[in-house]
């Protein structure tokens, strides 16, 4: 049976998620078969690809910049080199590949720092944000162990930060350190663009009104915004500004949607002395990362310094990269792949015949089976035993749950629903002043934290975030449409979401009087080939992330588990599983879209 016309086919392979938006996080995998020959490194996919989700796809921006310092600095035939916001991000990456590499020459792996020139900085421009950026230059051959460290901690620069720097690069402005005889001031500079693609919310109509759910095409991405808003550079101050309004918005003590700078003083504002129903927990309480998996990673590095070295515990089956650092970043992880009770009982016998862990990470819920663990129970063992629990609650989200009381550390990938809009990237990890461990946690963040978000990327997430709280609702109700239609058809195996899982229970304990479900659910079907017949029919954007404004399906597990189907399938994550990020768009749009992908399904 053909595809109709007006679906995707495969020439939109590789555009931007959103349409012409430069620093995109998703990209378009409109087909099954585009998934897989992505997965199968096959050019007709990659030599398409304009951007990918930025931890497993290194932007163009970020290649030309590299390439440009190595032919400066480096050997063009044997070197590359990974792009490292700092001194320290770049540090612990030479270490990694020293570590895992352990027979190269260590002299073969070195850094570079590059700051402002001194010379080019007056008065003029001194309070405006300036260049800086770290590298890591290694032999080629290490170039998979670079590419792990990029992907699993998310220590890399962003490519609003490499376009801006190649730019002061190109122009001497940028420049090795050891070059100059003076450090200059550790300040940063954003380049001058800034504009948000438009989006047909109300109808999800495609030019042609064939009802598809998708972006419009709009300006660029690195078009006007700063440029025209404020000045042809971006301003220190503004960025500060930027910052702070999105720690208060995640501390729940800002809900304004107003500019800058009146928002942090909004009225509707003033007087909150208790922020997500936690006595004692404030803004500063919050601590901000370039992405997610940064959060993480520094989650888990913050808890080994101040706790001690020994495993930790990875409860539910995670996304990826949470379980990657576990095992890589330390000694170890035990991995309870189910998430069950019984996983908790075997845990629990662990402990009580005196094995120490380190912690306990899990996700509320998880990614992508919606599974819901039981924070009670966690909590009460964490208590006893003396660890850690770290809880990422991405895709609950704080406006749904309330998870805070039981964690000890939350993460979250701001990327995805607090942003929306999936032209940027953020993460934070928030602190439990109650937690046992607070004050000596406290210690170290302010002695080791590094803020090394791009200025600018601040001044994106604050924008995309003001209407946060009026999109969780819609995107709340929109997702309960979509599972109650999957579950009704035969064909779908089985419907994953909190609401309909055997651990709605859990999830229920922690949801907020007024909290929905999410905006994330999956399903698997009976067979392959009728998961490849209603993806390709399935008229939304189809690529990597999640949390968007828009509607985002992926065949998550073949791109996320492709090398490891089978292990993955152990886990009740079958390779027939079609995970989806519910969107904004209008309801009965979305209903007639999911109806028309099932009823492709030939009847058998």
């Amino acid at each position: 049976m053909g595809l109709p016309a007006g679906l995707p086919f495969n020439e939109t392979v590789g555009d931007t998620i959103p349409p012409n938006t430069p620093h995109a996080v998703s990209v378009s995998l409109p087909t099954w078969q585009s998934n897989v020959a992505y997965e199968e490194g096959e050019e007709w996919v990659l030599d398409k690809m304009q951007c990918g989700y930025p931890r497993f796809f290194i932007h163009k921006s970020i290649e030309k910049l590299a390439t440009s310092i190595v032919k400066r600095h480096g050997n063009t035939e044997s070197d590359k080199a990974m792009l490292l916001p700092s001194p320290r991000c770049a540090d612990r990456c030479l270490e990694f590949l020293r570590t895992q590499n352990p027979t190269v020459d260590p002299s073969c792996i070195r850094h570079l720092d590059f700051v402002p020139h001194s010379d080019k900085i007056d008065n003029e421009s001194s309070n405006l944000v300036q260049p800086r950026v770290s590298a890591a230059l290694y032999p080629r051959e290490l170039w998979p162990t670079a590419k792990a460290f990029w992907q699993h901690t998310g220590e890399g620069i962003s490519s609003r930060r490499a376009e801006f720097c190649q730019h002061a690069f190109d122009e001497g402005r940028l420049v090795e350190a050891h070059s100059i005889r003076d450090s200059p001031p550790r300040v940063t500079k954003g380049p001058r663009r800034y504009q948000r693609a438009s989006i047909d919310l109300k109808n999800g109509l495609n030019g042609n009104g064939e009802g598809k759910i998708t972006n419009s095409v709009g300006p660029p991405d690195s078009a006007q915004f700063v440029e025209e808003r404020y000045g042809r550079n971006l301003d220190v101050g503004l960025a500060t500004q930027a910052k702070l309004a999105v720690r208060k918005r995640i501390a729940g003590s800002l809900t304004s949607a107003a500019e800058l700078p009146d928002s942090l003083d909004h009225t509707d504002d003033l007087g909150r002395t208790r922020s997500r129903d936690v006595p004692g927990f404030s803004t500063d309480d919050v601590y901000l990362y370039p992405m997610g998996m940064n959060a993480i990673f520094h989650a888990h590095e913050t808890l080994k310094a101040t706790l001690r070295e020994a495993e930790s515990v990875m409860y539910g089956f995670p996304y990826v990269d949470t379980l990657k650092v576990l095992q890589k970043f330390g000694p170890g992880a035990i991995f309870y792949g189910h998430g069950s009770s019984a996983d908790l009982d075997d845990l629990e016998s662990r402990l009580e015949k005196g094995e120490k862990i380190l912690s306990l990470f899990c996700e509320f819920p998880g990614n992508p089976l919606l599974q819901t663990p039981d924070m009670k129970r966690i909590r009460t063992l964490a208590d006893k035993h003396d660890f850690a629990v770290v809880v990422d609650e991405t895709i609950g989200n704080f406006l749904n749950v309330h998870v805070l009381p039981y964690a000890d550390v939350l993460v979250s990938s701001l990327t995805k629903i607090f942003s929306g809009d999936c032209n940027v990237m953020g993460g934070c990890m928030i602190l439990n002043p109650h937690s046992r461990y607070y004050s000596n946690l406290k210690s170290h963040l302010e002695a080791e934290y590094e803020d090394t978000m791009f200025e600018e990327d601040s001044v994106y997430l604050e924008r995309n975030s003001r209407d946060f709280i009026d999109r969780i609702q819609r995107v709340n109700q929109n997702a309960e449409v979509i599972a109650d239609i999957l579950r009704a058809h035969p064909r779908v195996k089985q419907v994953n979401y909190p609401k309909y899982s055997e651990s709605k229970h859990f999830y229920d304990v922690c949801r907020l009087p007024d909290g929905g479900y999410g905006g994330l659910l999956s399903a698997t079907f009976h067979n392959i080939e009728d998961a490849q017949i209603f993806y390709d029919h399935l008229n939304t954007q189809k690529g990597p992330s999640l949390g968007t404004n828009f509607t985002l399906s992926s065949p998550f597990v073949l791109l996320a588990h492709y090398s490891e189907l089978e292990w993955a399938a152990q886990y009740g994550c079958e390779e027939s599983l079609v995970r989806f990020s519910v969107g904004l768009e209008d309801a009965e749009k979305l209903k007639e879209v999911f109806e028309f992908a099932l009823t492709a399904m030939p009847n058998k």
